[in-house]
């Protein structure tokens, strides 16, 4: 080698590599074989596959074209891009499966099956609610929502109507309904896609899977494109996603999976971490690299997210336990506070609390951006949203309107768009106070409106724009200029990769995955939401608690946990903290069932067998169900039984079902007589299972705590 090379060869490695710790390094320099890369929460694992990705690229190793690198959401691969970009390796494809299946579905659809490729199902609902009509069963949007997630989850764990039963055992009642009307809906469905020659998301990679499977000749020039794959978040494949992926190679091992068992979230979707856990079996040359240095959180929060998991498998069973056990994190920044943990009086206390911990962290300094309140389900942020605007926070729901479909968003795109036919490229003016003056026209001012509401949420947006164009033209240097930017909103749509709006989060722990803030509260740490009561077995269970690792690994310096003992003010004082606090909290220890030693989490309570009243059989399902025989009197409060059936009525009339399947009457005497106090009570039921628990349970509980106060 020339002086001259070495000296070239000396450059790119201290430029690509240089800012890397030892492990991320040698992750970025291992450029061929398999490679996994088990990496834990804030490691940097994008910032090492994303080096490793550049530095392979300008060495000559890869060439970009035939190298995919392959995630989990949109946002995460526009985020992989733009930094393969920054790094001069901007042709790599960086895509969601659904993406790079998609596009090689496109393309081959035409040789591999001819005419023309069927439209793509945006939503499941129409069609759904067409085959559920064919077979005559009644359902409302709550069941269809339901039906397509199982029909989903059966997909990507590659079953068929025909063999859906027999595999499908232990998913309890999806949308109400028993396995065979499931199994018969799915074969309905999968007629009205074919009469109206549409496909859905799950069909893209099924399709793509077949052909895959049958052509040869369309296999093997896939194979002839991609010689290399990196893949994020291995820990969420699903068996379709892992049956492409093993046809994509054809039996080659030049592949990175990077993940954390520790993280796998998604189970009900047909996400499992065993094809993670399994690697080092299926490839037994890979090399393993394990990053464990935490740069995001502070030893506090570290230390926190490592005493949840302390002791606890993060996968399923394998034959080594030690690749199986959780990462132990180590934290890379300065000291920082104490977790704080609260116990209030109630949901409304909650909220209040929370609120004013926000404002004293936005009055010290911390931006609004910068801080996030995550829940275990949508249905608890109506509580902080009110909290929040009662204080003159500003918010944003994470789940809601997406940024780019937000009216004033897409007239600034309108007005940007424009303004680059009138705008020289060689204007003096920056590219930051050019956007400012543009979207001046829409509401922008630099300083933010006193009141909240629409015109704060209208200025959010365009703030979000401007400081959007700030941090390019930072990153990308002084020559990037309007068009550039107009183009990079383009492609940030069609990516939903929105920019930070200035307000406070709102998210469930699911949609929080992936993301970060300065300070995080983590909300309604009681039994029943964490873990969520259908958490009926213990692999449910674990799976809540990686949830709740996931939320605790958010946070960079404050973090809070919270809880209430009532649900609504003045009601009764029956709620527990979570169960995953033991031994976390202060003056608390870890019990058995926080241990995961102790015994199965409660199953729902068999009904009596004999009358409690005057002690003789029943004979019927609806005798079972109440606990007494029909000629003993009942023992409900006329007032609590009206008032439950009037709500019942409401609720089929607004979802357009007979009121028997929303409660039978048998099911609602039994609510009504037993006045369960906690979702765990009315869990305890005949007649209310999971999907009803989740459906009606807060609903239930307050119609009787209201027709209690009357």
């Amino acid at each position: 080698m020339t002086t001259q090379n070495f000296d070239s060869a000396a450059s790119l490695e201290d430029r690509i590599l240089g800012g890397l710790d030892a492990e991320q390094r040698e992750v970025a320099s291992t450029l061929n074989g398999p490679l996994c890369v088990l990496a834990g929460a804030g490691t940097g694992k994008t910032r090492a596959i994303t080096h490793r990705i550049a530095y392979g690229v300008h060495s000559g190793v890869y060439t970009p074209q035939r190298l995919l690198a392959v995630t989990f959401t949109a946002r995460a691969a526009a985020e992989m891009r733009s930094r393969l970009r920054d790094l001069g390796a901007g042709n790599v494809q960086a895509r969601t499966f659904h993406a790079a299946a998609l596009r090689q579905l496109q393309f081959f659809w035409p040789q591999a099956v001819g005419g023309t490729l069927p439209n793509l199902l945006d939503h499941k609902a129409q069609m759904l609610a067409e085959a559920a009509r064919r077979l005559r069963l009644s359902t409302d949007r709550a069941s269809i929502r339901d039906l397509a997630s199982e029909i989903e989850w059966a997909k990507v764990s590659m079953l068929t109507p025909a063999n859906y039963l027999e595999n499908a055992q232990d998913r309890g009642t999806p949308g109400g309904f028993d396995l065979t009307a499931v199994a018969r809906v799915f074969q309905s469905y999968e007629d009205v896609k074919t009469d109206r020659n549409v496909i859905d998301f799950e069909d893209v990679l099924l399709i793509t899977v077949g052909i895959l499977q049958e052509d040869e000749k369309v296999a093997a020039t896939v194979r002839e494109q991609y010689r290399h794959f990196v893949v994020d978040e291995y820990q969420d494949v699903s068996p379709l996603q892992q049956r492409l992926l093993e046809l994509w190679l054809g039996g080659r091992d030049e592949l990175c999976v990077v993940g954390d068992a520790s993280q796998t979230i998604y189970s009900f979707t047909g996400a499992s971490p065993k094809h993670l856990l399994d690697f080092k079996a299926r490839y037994p040359q890979a090399n393993v690299v394990k990053l464990i240095r935490d740069y995001r959180s502070t030893p506090q929060v570290v230390k926190l997210a490592n005493d949840l998991l302390a002791g606890r498998r993060s996968g399923g069973p394998v034959a080594d336990a030690a690749w199986a056990a959780p990462l132990q994190l180590v934290a890379q920044r300065p000291a920082g506070p104490a977790p704080q943990f609260t116990e209030c009086s109630d949901d409304e206390a909650e909220a209040a609390t929370v609120a004013q911990k926000i404002k004293a962290l936005l009055d010290a300094g911390t931006p609004a951006s910068e801080v996030a309140v995550l829940f275990r389900t949508n249905g608890q942020s109506e509580a902080y949203e009110q909290a929040l605007a009662a204080a003159g926070i500003g918010y944003q729901l994470r789940g809601g309107e997406r940024f780019f479909a937000r009216k004033e968003v897409r007239d600034a795109i309108l007005q940007l768009r424009a303004a680059t036919r009138a705008v020289s490229a060689e204007a003096p003016e920056p590219l930051g106070q050019l956007v400012r003056d543009i979207v001046a026209s829409l509401g922008y001012t630099d300083s933010p409106p006193h009141n909240g509401g629409a015109l704060r949420e209208r200025w959010e947006s365009l703030a979000a724009l401007v400081a959007l164009a700030d941090e390019l033209v930072q990153s990308r240097g002084p020559e990037f200029g309007l068009a550039k930017f107009v183009n990079e909103l383009q492609e940030r749509s069609l990516a939903q990769h929105a920019p930070t709006v200035q307000g406070v989060t709102l998210a469930s722990l699911h949609a929080a995955k992936g993301l970060e803030w300065d300070a995080v509260f983590l909300v309604g740490l009681s039994e029943g939401l964490m873990p969520i009561s259908f958490a009926d077995s213990p692999e449910a269970v674990d799976e809540e608690r990686r949830l709740l690792y996931v939320g605790i690994t958010r946070a960079r310096e404050h973090l809070s946990l919270s809880w209430s003992t009532a649900r609504t003010p003045g009601g009764r004082a029956n709620r527990k903290p979570s169960r995953f606090l033991d031994g976390l909290r202060p003056d608390s220890v870890v019990s058995s069932s926080a241990r995961g030693k102790g015994p199965a989490p409660r199953r729902k309570a068999a009904a009596p067998a004999v009358c409690r009243v005057c002690g003789s059989m029943l004979s019927t399902g609806a005798e079972r169900k109440v606990g007494r025989c029909n000629s003993c009197p009942p023992s409900y409060e006329e007032q609590t039984f009206e008032a439950l059936r009037t709500w019942r009525r409401e609720t089929a009339l607004s979802a357009d079902v007979p009121a028997f399947v929303v409660f039978t009457d048998a099911t609602l005497t039994a609510i009504a007589e037993a006045k369960p106090s906690s979702l765990e009570e009315l869990a305890a039921l005949a007649g209310v299972g999971p999907s009803k628990l989740e459906r009606y349970g807060e609903d239930v509980l307050r119609v009787l705590i209201e027709s209690t106060s009357l």
